[in-house]
């Protein structure tokens, strides 16, 4: 069996699993699995193709990913510790609402720290997807399936409108049409005509 149709096989049932990760209690693991395989599958792809850019765009994708969560997590926290922790979880427990500027006085810090987290997060997203969208650019390109090409653009177009919501139901429709992607992955790689193809006539001599 090629590395093609390991990827093909890997890729696609990695794509299912990253899909079943909003499932309740094991959701979490099967995406765990899921962008394990898919890693392997452009792994396979890239070393089929012999361009290193394809796999290092993917990776680049992935940490980027990885250190927006990280950060706008670690803003989340401090924010509520600078807050006050457990004590500001009483304070708003005990917080008369009858008066508005009480309310925002208390909640400022707390909002203004979850505004930032959601900002930093956003813009991350929208970066690693601009790298997910260069490595399925070139494998749609060297494999000639389009739907690599379709897959990387509503990912990007969906971390660019998340911060309206609408973007997770776009990267869900990415994530469909990143399974029919890797299930339509050829078994060999396209022959790529010659540049002198078209000139194998022989020309007369003087």
């Amino acid at each position: 069996m090629s590395k093609l149709s390991d990827a093909k096989i890997i890729g696609g049932i990695g794509a299912i699993l990253m899909i079943l990760t909003a499932v309740p209690s094991f959701g979490p693991i099967l995406g765990l699995v899921g962008i394990i395989m898919l890693f392997i599958a452009v792994k396979k792809i890239s070393e089929e193709t012999k361009d290193k850019s394809i796999f290092n765009n993917f990776l680049y994708f992935f940490i980027i990913t990885i250190i927006g969560i990280v950060v706008a997590g670690a803003i989340l926290i401090i924010t509520f510790l600078e807050a006050g922790g457990m004590s500001y979880i009483n304070e708003l427990q005990n917080l008369a609402y009858s008066d508005p500027m009480a309310v925002w006085n208390t909640v400022q810090p707390l909002f203004i720290g979850v505004i930032a987290a959601i900002v930093v997060l956003w813009i991350l997203m929208i970066v690693s997807a601009i790298f997910l969208k260069k490595s399925y650019d070139k494998i749609g390109d060297l494999t000639n399936v389009k739907w690599f090409k379709t897959t990387g653009l509503l990912y990007l177009i969906g971390a660019a409108t998340l911060i309206i919501l609408i973007g997770f139901v776009i990267i869900l429709i990415g994530m469909i049409f990143e399974i029919v992607a890797f299930f339509s992955i050829p078994e060999n790689l396209p022959s790529q005509a010659s540049p002198n193809q078209d000139m194998s006539i022989d020309q007369p001599t003087g």
